[in-house]
């Protein structure tokens, strides 16, 4: 056998080699946009779990009409939106109606992205839970998934020249702040426009509305936590060769910051209280999940380790203060777990991710602070658009079909007055 044949056989096996990588790395997103898709499930039980039951079933219709309106309006408008060619806008004026946008190499892109824009909206429903007209929130969960999201993703996740943050080098590697904080806040603009439910700040005084059912939230977290392993395994986009070992550093962090948001929540709780508290351990370990996903490609284990513990310790105060001291009522802690820690995650990367090519490291490992400057500015600008945007939205809803159901609605159910039929029956 000559050099020449050597040469085209080397070729041949490197090419079969490529294509099998390629396709085990759509496979991969596949499954993990699968286990995103489930994470539906999760939102809905948490959200359940945390609030009354006269407005379970009001739940299961805004989560599953999130995932259903987001499918559609992301496949017809946002894809193109966030994929698009314009730095600002991801290229608003590309015509989303033309077929031959989507080849056969964006299918699998196109399902992950649903999925994750789904999320983003998800999280705004349990910040308005038990008070919302359930025809307004379906508008804005249509907006949000069709141009606030896509927006504010189009500023990163092309990953091209285009898109001004890839350019700073900001570091969102799942969506700390492009899903996460970006669904926080809105549901913090939410809720400060709607007001809080009926009874939580009467007479000056802070009273506690209980969830009815913590096997139901704890659930919902066990599915969460399941379906994070998609969601940050998942960005990896490939599978294969050096991929592959990446992918386990991914899930092996992300698995450690949710188990030490779970215990680091806990043991606070119980030094502060006096008892471990369930609701806070398990947003606890939502808050860990949330915190590493900017970071999870970027740190070592014990750099995601420390990230669990500070978003553990975080969510607990965020809390309280956003109930005690703001005066804002979020049901389910959505704000503070999503909003905050995915704010506080992404700023994170600056001091614990590790040096790399043609990348100095964080904080800690001698990079200055030059890309905790980044992840601040990165963060706080998508923030800030999600804010604006949420803002004037919800504004003009408020002053024309309304953001909240009447008094008698609100105390008898939403089941009943919004959907004709109660979520538990006799």
């Amino acid at each position: 056998m000559n050099n020449i044949q050597q040469q085209e056989i080397q070729t041949a096996v490197d090419a079969a080699v490529e294509g099998i990588n390629n396709d085990l790395g759509i496979l991969w997103i596949l499954i993990a946009a699968i286990l995103v898709f489930f994470m539906q499930a999760g939102f809905t039980l948490v959200e359940t779990g945390f609030t009354r039951s006269k407005n379970a079933g009001n739940i299961v219709m805004k989560n599953f009409m999130d995932l259903s309106v987001g499918s559609l309006m992301f496949w017809v408008i946002g894809y193109s939106i966030m994929y698009g060619g314009d730095t600002v806008l991801g290229g608003f004026m590309r015509d989303p109606f033309d077929l031959s946008f989507f080849s056969e190499d964006d299918w699998h892109n196109l399902f992950f992205q649903t999925v994750f824009c789904a999320t983003a909206a998800t999280i705004v429903s349990g910040a308005v839970a038990g008070r919302t007209k359930f025809s307004t929130y379906l508008i804005f969960s249509a907006i949000l998934t069709t141009i606030i999201y896509p927006i504010s993703g189009s500023w990163l996740w092309p990953f091209d020249d285009k898109a001004w943050l890839n350019n700073l080098g900001f570091i969102d590697f799942a969506g700390s702040t492009i899903v996460h904080a970006v669904g926080g806040f809105a549901g913090l603009v939410a809720a400060k426009l709607i007001g809080p439910r009926i009874g939580k700040y009467d007479n000056g005084k802070i009273n506690v509305i209980p969830g009815h059912n913590m096997v139901l939230g704890a659930i919902g977290v066990f599915i969460l936590w399941l379906g994070w392993f998609g969601f940050n395994g998942g960005s990896q986009l490939a599978f294969g060769g050096s991929d592959s070992i990446a992918v386990g550093s991914v899930i092996i962090n992300t698995n450690l910051a949710a188990a030490l948001g779970a215990i680091t929540a806990l043991f606070f709780t119980w030094l502060k209280y006096g008892k471990p508290d369930i609701s806070m351990t398990l947003n606890g370990c939502l808050a860990g999940l949330v915190g590493i996903t900017a970071g999870c490609g970027n740190v070592s284990a014990v750099g995601a380790a420390a990230i669990g513990i500070i978003s553990g310790l975080v969510v607990v105060l965020s809390i309280e203060f956003i109930d005690k001291k703001l005066r804002i009522d979020d049901p389910v802690g959505a704000i503070s777990v999503h909003g905050v820690c995915g704010f506080l995650g992404t700023v994170l990367v600056g001091v614990f991710a590790i040096p790399g090519e043609d990348f100095a490291g964080g904080l800690l490992y001698g990079g200055g602070f030059k890309q905790l400057g980044v992840q601040a500015l990165g963060s706080l600008s998508m923030i800030g658009w999600a804010v604006l945007a949420s803002f004037v939205v919800l504004f003009i809803l408020k002053k024309t079909i309304g953001l909240r159901v009447s008094e008698k609605e609100e105390i008898d159910g939403l089941d009943i007055h919004e959907h004709g039929i109660s979520a538990y029956g006799d």
